[in-house]
């Protein structure tokens, strides 16, 4: 599929909060979608730097769902260890797609930046979070495009096995020196160092929530003077309001297609993971401010083949999931 084809696929919504309406949202915020929502001088600089990383997203996408392997190439030179076609065909097929990886790695590299940018933005005093997703809208939107590539990118990855194999016969054939005076400038682009980094990056079932939840612990971490309920009231407003447009047929009637049912559903999980890593007790406790089972719920309602990537991020890539403090129902509607 093109990337024009993708595109046309991606709803780009914001989160348009509106406080009269927060008592229909136990308390918290409603969200209606809103394409428009435009950034303020004040949000101007963050939101060209985030900008710049999210109109990448979508070739991001389309280079992930094109790649192809090099598997055959691979298996005939594994078979023909002798043979120096063989040798050099498997070595010109994998070289491009390492490229090609290096590439979605970096991206991931920008990627956490541009959400660090947004944490700070979001979570700052004086104001609340809530007044924060009010007065900032195009930022919040923008936190909200970033969890959804996340999550699509997560979900080609985990259908293409194809890219660890790839990878990891091109470090056995590096490291073994095998091949000699053939293309090894790669070396030049994809070095030791950044081959180490890329082997962790992609051996993640999920690397690009791994990424952001990684991101938002270090965010938390290194504002030790930003009370924590600054960033996690940012994550649980952003999940309840999801799951409300999910759960209320007044507002999900609006949606226009599944694709923005998909945009909500990706953005509810995404939140409710980073949460989950952020917030000591975890977002599956009673007293978690997101209500999980109500998240559960409305995602299994959905046909299976659009949530069962997301409820496997919710099982896999979630840190308390499996903590005494859960309660059993809530775990036994994630098995």
């Amino acid at each position: 599929m093109q990337a024009g084809a993708l595109e046309q696929q991606s709803p780009v919504y914001g989160l348009n909060i509106n406080q009269d309406q927060a008592d229909d949202l136990n308390s918290s915020s409603s969200l209606s979608v809103a394409q428009d929502a435009q950034p303020t001088e004040a949000e101007r600089d963050v939101w060209n730097q985030v900008n710049s990383v999210l109109q990448e997203s979508e070739s991001m996408l389309a280079g992930l769902q094109s790649y192809k392997g090099a598997g055959q190439e691979i298996r005939d030179a594994i078979q023909n260890p002798s043979d120096l076609m063989h040798q050099e065909r498997a070595w010109n097929s994998v070289c491009p797609l390492v490229i090609k990886l290096k590439t979605f790695y970096c991206f991931s590299v920008r990627l956490e930046k541009a959400l660090y940018s947004l944490l700070t933005c979001l979570t700052c005093p004086p104001y609340t979070p809530t007044q924060h997703l009010e007065k900032e809208q195009a930022l919040a939107k923008q936190f909200a495009e970033i969890l959804h590539f996340t999550l699509r990118f997560d979900e080609l990855k985990m259908r293409i096995p194809a890219i660890q194999n790839d990878f990891s016969y091109y470090r056995r054939t590096i490291s073994r020196n095998r091949i000699n005076n053939m293309n090894l400038d790669i070396e030049s682009e994809v070095n030791n160092e950044m081959a180490n980094r890329m082997s962790l990056f992609y051996a993640e079932a999920t690397p690009m929530l791994k990424t952001l939840s990684t991101a938002t612990t270090n965010f938390v971490s290194e504002n030790k003077t930003l009370p924590l309920e600054n960033t996690t009231d940012c994550l649980s407003t952003m999940a309840s309001v999801c799951k409300v447009m999910l759960e209320t047929p007044e507002y999900s009637s609006r949606f226009s297609s599944e694709d923005t049912l998909l945009f909500c559903m990706r953005v509810m999980v995404g939140v409710i993971i980073l949460y989950d890593h952020v917030h000591p007790n975890g977002a599956f406790t009673k007293l978690s401010k997101i209500d999980m089972k109500g998240c559960i719920k409305v995602l299994k309602e959905q046909p299976i083949d659009n949530v069962e990537g997301l409820l496997n991020a919710l099982k896999f890539t979630t840190k308390h999931l499996n903590d005494e403090s859960t309660p059993k129902n809530i775990r036994a509607m994630l098995q």
